[in-house]
């Protein structure tokens, strides 16, 4: 299963990477097509109005790690970037996390030991 953290939009039958931007939602995919401009290579962005998008949604992937709720913020290799969902320091303090941010614990977990990836969508 591929990690999907952020929006994403229904344009036109397909879906996007996306950025809502007020009245207008950015798309961006990784190769060229009409009315997509490149801003990076391999990244090609196309402005519309919120109107034309049939569903935008925040995705975010969730999984159990050491018995505890994490969601799941990236990937590399046979790693995943997680975030501990649960809330309780002593937990994330226990389990050696990261303190990233004030109440915010990381860490990279072995992909291996991760159970019940699932893709939430709202």
């Amino acid at each position: 299963m591929s990690v999907r953290h952020g929006y994403v939009a229904d344009w036109r039958g397909e879906e996007y990477e996306a950025s809502p931007d007020g009245d207008d939602v950015r798309l961006y995919r990784a190769r060229p097509a009409d009315g997509f401009e490149e801003v990076t290579a391999e990244r090609y962005v196309r402005v519309v109005p919120v109107g034309e998008v049939t569903r935008l949604a925040y995705v975010s992937t969730r999984c159990t790690w050491r018995g505890e709720p994490f969601a799941v913020l990236g990937e590399h290799d046979d790693w995943l970037r997680v975030e501990y969902a649960g809330g309780r320091a002593a937990v994330a303090e226990r389990l050696g996390l990261e303190s990233f941010d004030r109440g915010v614990y990381q860490a990279w977990a072995p992909r291996g030991e991760v159970t019940g990836l699932v893709e939430k969508a709202v």
